[in-house]
C-alpha cells in the first residue's frame, strides 16, 4: 500500500510538471496572437527629395506558426497530464480502498476532472484560447495540493460518517465535475468580456463563447442539484437530519441558486453577453468559496484536516 501511495504522488507530480508547462504553452499561445496593425507615418530624411515615399514602422508584433505550435504542445502536454493524474488517482484509490476522503484527495480529483472535460471541450469546439484560463486554474489547485501537510498524502482510516462508500462516491464525484464544469464557464465569460470590450479577429467570436459558458451551466448546474441530493440522503444516514444549514450545505444551495439566475434570466430576460458573463464570473466565485468554505466556517463537513 505505501508503495503505490508513494507512485500516485510521483505521478502527480508528473501531472504537476505537465499542466505548468501547458498552461506556459497556452498563455504563450494567446498572447503571441496579438498583432497591432502597421502605422504609416511620414518619416522626414535630411537630403530625401520631396514626395518620397515612406516606409511603414510596424508598431506591433505578430505570432506565425510558432504560436500554433505553441497551442498543440500546449494540448499534448494537457493529455499527458491527464494521463498521469489517472494513473495518480487509480494508484491512490486502490491504495486507499475508497473514494476521495479528505482536501488532498479532493483536489487531485478536481485538478483530474478539469483537464478532462476542457480537453472535451477543446476538441468539441476546436478551441484552444480557453485553455490560457482554464490551465491556470487546474495549475493552481495542484499548488494548494502541493501546500498542504506531507501527513495528508497518508491513508488514514475513514471516520464513521465516511463509510458509506457508494453515497460517498456518487456525492463527491458529482460535486467535482460540476465545480469543473463551472471552470469552463467562467473561462468563456473572462474571454467574452475581452472580445466585446476589444474585438480582436483571433478570438473566438462573442457567441461561441456564449454557447461554451451555456453548455459548462448544463453540465454543471443539474451535477451540483444531484450533489444536494445525495448530500441530504447521506447526511440523514449519517446525522440523522436531511439538512442541518451546517456551512457546506448552504454554500452548496446559494451556489446552486446563483446559476439557477443564469438560467432563468438567460431563457426568460435574454440575459446573455456581458450581463450573462458577469454572472458567470460571479457563479465561479461562489464556487471557489463553496470548495474552501470549511477553512473559514468549519461545521460538519470540517473533516480531513481542514
Amino acid at each position: 500500500m505505501e508503495a503505490l501511495v508513494k507512485l500516485s504522488f510521483y505521478c502527480f507530480a508528473a501531472t504537476s510538471i505537465a499542466i505548468v508547462a501547458a498552461s506556459a504553452c497556452y498563455v504563450s499561445f494567446a498572447a503571441g496572437r496579438f498583432r497591432v496593425r502597421a502605422r504609416v507615418a511620414p518619416l522626414s530624411f535630411s537630403g530625401a527629395p520631396s514626395g518620397s515615399s515612406v516606409s511603414t514602422v510596424p508598431t506591433g508584433f505578430g505570432s506565425g506558426p510558432t504560436a500554433a505550435s505553441l497551442g498543440e504542445f500546449g494540448t499534448m502536454l494537457a493529455w499527458f497530464g491527464l494521463a498521469f493524474q489517472t494513473l495518480s488517482l487509480g494508484m491512490r484509490i486502490t491504495a486507499s480502498r475508497s473514494a476521495p476522503s479528505n482536501m488532498y484527495e479532493f483536489s487531485m480529483v478536481f485538478v483530474f476532472a478539469v483537464l478532462l472535460i476542457y480537453l472535451l471541450f477543446e476538441r468539441s469546439y476546436r478551441e484552444k484560447h480557453l485553455g490560457a484560463i482554464v490551465l491556470p486554474i487546474a495549475v493552481g489547485m495542484a499548488a494548494y495540493v502541493w501546500s498542504l501537510p506531507a501527513e495528508s498524502r497518508e491513508v488514514n482510516p475513514l471516520i464513521p460518517a465516511l463509510q458509506n462508500q457508494p453515497l460517498m462516491t456518487t456525492h463527491v464525484s458529482l460535486a467535482i465535475f460540476g465545480y469543473a464544469a463551472f471552470a469552463i464557464s467562467f473561462a468563456a465569460a473572462v474571454l467574452l468580456l475581452i472580445v466585446q470590450r476589444r474585438p480582436m479577429s483571433w478570438l473566438p467570436s462573442a457567441a461561441m463563447l456564449d454557447d461554451i459558458g451555456f453548455r459548462g451551466v448544463t453540465i454543471g448546474f443539474p451535477l451540483i442539484a444531484l450533489v444536494l441530493i445525495t448530500g441530504s440522503i447521506w447526511a440523514h444516514r449519517a446525522w440523522g437530519a436531511y439538512w442541518s444549514w451546517d456551512p457546506k450545505e448552504t454554500s452548496a444551495l446559494f451556489l446552486w441558486l446563483v446559476y439557477a439566475v443564469y438560467l432563468h434570466t438567460r431563457s426568460l430576460r435574454g440575459w446573455r453577453g456581458t450581463r450573462g458573463a458577469v454572472i458567470l464570473i460571479l457563479g465561479f466565485a461562489a464556487t471557489i468559496f463553496t470548495y474552501f468554505g470549511n477553512y473559514v466556517f468549519g461545521g460538519l463537513h470540517a473533516y480531513g484536516g481542514v
